[in-house]
């Protein structure tokens, strides 16, 4: 009898954590979320168009304040540009998780979150910063912390949309939330000198380069089609510059030209496109081409002789992107590729004791495939796969139990 009521004791512990396990396991899409509500469709177009989408769905810790249709027209009726816009809209996304509980439970009354605006770097100072106030009658406040009013109302909470607790939650909000910094005109990728722009972000050795060999005009011609550029850090590119220097002329613009996609890619359009890639180099039969792999939530760039890994973004706005790496790409037409280490040689006890066991073995044993357990698998972030099974080893102990006991 006290078994059984330890059981039911139990059971309310075990089922919540193995649903909270088996959220974990599934990853969360912004796009597919606001779909089911068509008062969010501007809103949420808008954050496909400017890459947003993809930013939100890749963070572990969320929350979006969405803005219906009519507000969202508000917006556009401004005609801002793209750029601007999404800087606009980066407020509403919060690098933390705020559920409707949370929000009503604010510790003091008010607490500061930082938005997408000021973790991306766009924003100057803290005015990428949002204020939240819990507020008579109930209601929650936001502004920005260089909200100067303008004439602009408060925006207050509506509603929650949708939660999935501590991952991302999705609210509704009344009004925009905007500021001066975020409303700052912002000149569009085919207007900007690329060189300068990856000067200023910390690509100022690589910038250099391409504009003294004479290959920033092949850059800045195809931005207007299209451009993924991946710049090495100044540190990178230090230790390679003797190398650098006795390559041929034309084999110092094939490498600079080399860390060109004649593509736009977004950072999710990298994940989800792996595979090989041409470059600005590849002419004919010299491909000059590299591979695009992920490894858990990293992106990495193979070439035939090194593998460099995206570090960080400069520039992300079709049709430009720009992504700071931490090596030199190192085409296999200009550079041999490092010879496979050999094995090591076993001693000759090892071989000994390897002839004993085959001799003593009664049957083959299991292939390494045959030795990839199930709670090794890996799931689409990188972390174990947990969900379904842990759910299934809770309730199969339950049940065990009570049969036992039965």
């Amino acid at each position: 009898m006290q078994l059984r009521i330890l059981i039911f004791c139990l059971l309310p512990l075990l089922l919540p954590l193995s649903s909270a396990a088996a959220a974990a396991n599934g990853a969360h899409n912004i796009t597919r979320i606001l779909a089911k509500h068509p008062e969010f469709s501007t809103f949420n177009h808008y954050l496909s168009t400017t890459h947003l989408a993809a930013e939100i769905n890749r963070r572990r810790t969320i929350t979006v304040c969405a803005v219906d249709n009519a507000a969202m027209n508000e917006l556009l009726a401004k005609q801002y540009s793209l750029p601007t816009i999404k800087n606009i809209l980066s407020l509403h996304i919060f690098a933390d998780y705020f559920g409707a509980k949370k929000l009503h439970q604010i510790t003091k009354g008010s607490t500061t979150t930082s938005s997408l605006f000021q973790a991306t770097g766009e924003a100057a100072g803290t005015s990428g910063y949002v204020n939240i106030t819990d507020m008579k009658g109930g209601k929650v406040g936001f502004s920005p912390v260089d909200n100067d009013g303008g004439g602009r109302p408060m925006a207050t909470y509506v509603k929650s949309i949708e939660e999935q607790a501590y991952v991302i939650s999705v609210i509704q909000i009344s009004h925009i939330l905007s500021s001066p910094e975020a409303e700052a005109p912002t000149a569009g990728p085919s207007d900007m000198n690329v060189t300068s722009l990856m000067a200023k972000q910390g690509c100022k050795a690589f910038s250099d380069l391409i504009t003294a060999q004479g290959a920033d005009e092949t850059f800045q011609q195809s931005v207007e089609g299209g451009l993924t550029i991946f710049c090495p850090s100044d540190e990178s590119l230090d230790s390679f510059m003797p190398r650098y220097k006795n390559l041929t002329a034309d084999g110092k613009t094939s490498l600079l030209l080399y860390h060109g996609i004649p593509v736009y890619n977004s950072l999710g359009m990298l994940r989800s496109s792996n595979g090989l890639m041409n470059t600005l180099a590849t002419e004919g039969a010299k491909k000059f081409d590299f591979t695009v792999q992920n490894d858990g939530d990293d992106v990495k760039l193979e070439t035939k002789v090194v593998t460099a890994t995206i570090k960080g973004t400069l520039i992300d706005e079709d049709p430009l992107a720009v992504y700071k790496i931490d090596k030199v790409l190192l085409p296999k037409e200009l550079f041999k590729a490092a010879p496979p280490a050999p094995a090591p040689k076993a001693s000759k006890s090892a071989k000994s004791k390897a002839k004993s066991q085959d001799e003593n073995a009664d049957s083959p044993g299991p292939s390494a495939d045959d030795e990839a357990v199930a709670d090794e698998e890996s799931n689409s972030n990188g972390g174990p796969a947990l969900g379904g099974g842990f759910a299934a080893v809770c309730v199969s102990l339950v049940v065990g139990i009570l049969a036992c006991i039965s």
